[in-house]
């Protein structure tokens, strides 16, 4: 009786020691593109927004089973066996936010590369490479990206991006997913499908699509290799959207406010970026270069008009920056001491006449807040504000233009007197541009319409057909854009070429083409 008793009592002592709950299985609306190898990082690691002393590094986890937290270590090494480590720690992730991660590493040294790698529910991820930002180079160098559409094709332009050395960062612009159901806006053909189906509302919508955009292997390894620094444009809410509404948000589609928060939260859940009360900020690379990422959509944007005849056009009630960022960005430019100003912005800030019948002016960008854009350019030029390199997305487009504003009457393009900056415009990831609409000679036939003529003297180039992404040096004597385009879409595919070089000198506003 008394070996019977203990015995039971035995088994209650072990029950105690090893409490063990029953949790549902976890659901993933995503799970047919997992790779088990993975597991459970199934989405990769991430790191961004570096600066010379830290930088943010991002996984996310996926459970068997909907467990309460998750506690999550973490490694950041010189080297990349992790027999350096430099920092180490752990993060508890909820299902509240996704079962992501994101730690702001503290106490690195500046311009130094680090490894980093995650160890959760029995495995180890992926190991990561990423890039404290230098305070005293000699030269910077990133990737300039924007505008990555799932069912257009494959990621290849992330790919190529992948294999860049030496990057300081990936520079994304924005459109980083899109919000549309199925065969909406896409190439279905190649067999890429959004998830859901339906274009996303709710907040498991838009986690849905993050997840989806996070498991393709491309987008991975360009995550993996180098530290990003993002903006968003509209698409990560709803197309052309404004801090009031969007032109793809229905009323039937209920609150834009709560649509607007929860794509906001969930953009901060899935990207290695550093959360503050703005989005708009800036980052310091030493004496070489400040970089300046605006929010052109959030933050202050008005409702874009319909038409060029609206008679509100001009009214300086209208605004693409808002008035607190609109100051802030004037600081930023006035206390600048670094050589080169390099401005994030979403939509084309030159003015741009597009030279179609029925269509001249793009009213969703700066050329439709005529205002806002001039009080812009008379504060460089009456600051005398040089080196304002503007970093461009959102046209599926490449462009380089001698930066100027309506009426071009000041514009001489034989002297590039009466220009103020330069502007550089990537072309897309891989969303649809000009030749998926109309044949290829023809939209070269119009490239050379608009370029270089008398509507748009102070355009040095385009290109609207080819996607990929621009690379961007900067040193003490130049900045100069490469234009790098991919081969296909429809297939994974390692073909790269530079179709263009384009630079202009330190003190000049002249593009110059390199052979």
């Amino acid at each position: 009786m008394i070996r019977i008793t203990l015995f039971f009592v035995l088994l209650i002592l072990v029950a105690a020691c090893n409490p063990k709950e029953d949790y549902p299985a976890l659901t993933e609306n995503t799970s047919e593109l997992h790779d088990e190898s993975l597991k459970p990082f199934y989405h990769g690691v991430a790191s961004g927004d570096p600066l010379p002393e830290s930088v943010i590094i991002w996984t996310r986890v996926t459970p068997l089973t909907q467990l309460p937290n998750i506690d999550v270590s973490w490694e950041v090494s010189t080297d990349e066996n992790f027999e350096n480590v430099a920092q180490s720690g752990s993060f508890t992730t909820i299902p509240d936010r996704d079962y992501t991660v994101k730690v702001d590493v503290k106490g690195l040294s500046a311009g130094t590369p680090y490894f980093y790698r995650f160890k959760a529910l029995e495995g180890v991820s992926a190991v990561g490479k990423t890039k404290t930002a230098p305070t005293s180079p000699t030269q910077l160098k990133f990737a300039v990206v924007s505008c990555s559409n799932y069912e257009w094709g494959y990621f290849n332009t992330y790919a190529r991006v992948a294999e860049e050395e030496e990057l300081n960062a990936v520079l994304h612009l924005g459109d980083y997913i899109y919000e549309y159901g199925q065969g909406k806006y896409g190439d279905t053909t190649i067999g890429r499908f959004n998830i859901p189906a339906h274009e996303i509302i709710s907040l498991q919508d838009y986690r849905d699509r993050y997840a989806q955009y996070r498991l393709d292997p491309d987008l991975q390894a360009a995550h993996s290799h180098h530290p990003f620094i993002n903006i968003w444009d509209d698409h990560e809410i709803s197309n052309n959207s404004y801090v009031d509404g969007a032109e793809n948000h229905q009323a039937d589609e209920g609150d834009y406010q709560k649509r607007k928060a929860i794509a906001k939260q969930v953009y901060y859940e899935w990207l290695p970026i550093r959360e503050s009360d703005t989005h708009y900020r800036a980052f310091s690379f030493g004496p070489l270069a400040d970089l300046i990422m605006l929010d052109e959509r959030l933050a202050g944007r008005t409702k874009p008009l319909d038409s060029l005849s609206d008679a509100t056009l001009q009214s300086e009630e209208r605004s693409i920056l808002g008035k607190t960022q609109l100051g802030w960005l004037e600081q930023q430019l006035t206390n600048s001491t670094a050589q080169w100003k390099l401005i994030g912005n979403q939509v084309i800030f030159s003015y741009l006449n597009w030279g179609y019948p029925t269509f001249n002016i793009n009213l969703d960008a700066w050329d439709g807040y005529p205002a806002e854009q001039q009080q812009v350019a008379d504060f460089i030029r009456s600051n005398d504000i040089k080196n304002i390199v503007f970093l461009t997305g959102d046209t599926h487009s490449a462009w380089a233009f001698e930066v100027t504003n309506h009426p071009l009457k000041d514009y001489n393009p034989a002297t590039s007197e009466g220009a103020f900056a330069v502007e550089f415009g990537v072309t897309s990831i891989n969303s649809s541009n000009s030749n998926e609409r109309y044949p290829t000679d023809s939209v070269i036939v119009h490239e050379q319409k608009i370029v270089n003529t008398a509507i748009n003297p102070h355009l040095k180039y385009a290109n609207m057909r080819d996607h990929g992404y621009l690379l961007l040096t900067v040193d003490a004597e130049k900045a100069k854009a490469e234009y790098k385009f991919i081969g296909t879409l429809r297939e994974r595919d390692k073909t790269l070429r530079t179709e263009k070089t384009i630079q202009v000198k330190t003190g000049e506003v002249r593009l110059e083409e390199v052979n």
